[in-house]
């Protein structure tokens, strides 16, 4: 997974996740020792008690790596509920459970209390992610093309080399001209460009009529853009299953305009609509 791909929210849900690690470790009771007696055969852990280890701690921690894992794997489903959606209902769990568990201590232990606080992190990570507008935000931002300052044209081919994820980035080969920009998915050629060929292969990659009935813009001009947040890309069926996820920190071809959304085409060939366009960044 691409950890640009990863919100701030995200990072809340493992640094509570790891803080739930570690307070499995410490104690959750306090004792309340004579003086000269030893009373370390007394103290106890979450790895003690099993019902507490598998309810509170273990639970939490599951629940984190699920909600991960749907964010690598966005669409995945178990039973008909995404694996997003078991995440959050674990982390929930482990609050409810680690609640009513520290109420009925009597003298409760720094794994019970910095378990709660862990568990209270974990769940509202969990749950307000998709609703906070900070916490959708990438937990890295994307970095920027290499000129900065130089407001380049709608629609205009950005050149090789001018962000981290432009296909075409590689050495440019012997005898050929600097800075002349290689039509996308070209392998490089040796010697120079052929205007017929390059003429030839700019057709190519015109934008093809939809399939589905869908009209294109006529005047649309294919451009480079990334995304803000990582976003599913969806076929060109209608299919409601992603077919792909645009990761921040790559540079994506637009190549058709679909009603609201876009007709975008991944490094390895691959095409779908993206109807979330909202803060694309134009290359």
């Amino acid at each position: 997974m691409n950890i640009r791909s990863l919100t701030r929210g995200d990072g809340v849900v493992i640094g509570a996740a790891v803080v739930l690690f570690i307070a499995s470790f410490l104690d959750l009771f306090g004792v309340d020792c004579p003086s000269g007696v030893d009373c370390s055969g007394f103290s106890s852990n979450a790895w003690d008690s099993l019902s507490l280890l598998m309810s509170v701690y273990l639970a939490g921690i599951i629940g984190a790596a699920l909600l991960i894992v749907s964010r690598a794997m966005p669409g995945r489903k178990v039973a008909g509920l995404e694996l997003g959606q078991f995440g959050a209902a674990f982390t929930v769990f482990a609050l409810w459970t680690a609640f009513w568990t520290i109420i009925d201590a009597n003298e409760a232990g720094a794994g019970l209390i910095l378990g709660l606080l862990a568990a209270i992190a974990l769940a509202a990570g969990a749950i307000a992610t998709p609703m906070v507008p900070a916490l959708k935000a990438p937990l890295m931002g994307a970095p920027r093309p290499a000129q900065q300052g130089v407001q380049a044209p709608y629609g205009a081919q950005p050149q090789p080399g001018q962000g981290y994820g432009y296909p075409g980035t590689q050495q440019q080969p012997y005898g050929a001209q600097p800075g002349q920009p290689q039509p996308y998915g070209a392998q490089p050629q040796p010697g120079q460009a052929d205007p017929a060929q390059a003429h030839a292969m700019q057709a190519q990659q015109a934008p093809q009529a939809p399939q589905d009935g869908g009209a294109p813009t006529g005047d649309f001009t294919p451009f480079w853009f990334a995304v803000p947040v990582a976003r599913p890309l969806y076929g060109e069926d209608g299919s409601p299953n992603p077919i792909a996820e645009l990761a921040p920190g790559t540079w994506y071809l637009a190549v058709e305009q679909r009603g609201p959304g876009l007709i975008a085409q991944t490094q390895d060939g691959r095409r779908g609509v993206l109807q979330d366009t909202t803060g694309i960044q134009r290359g």
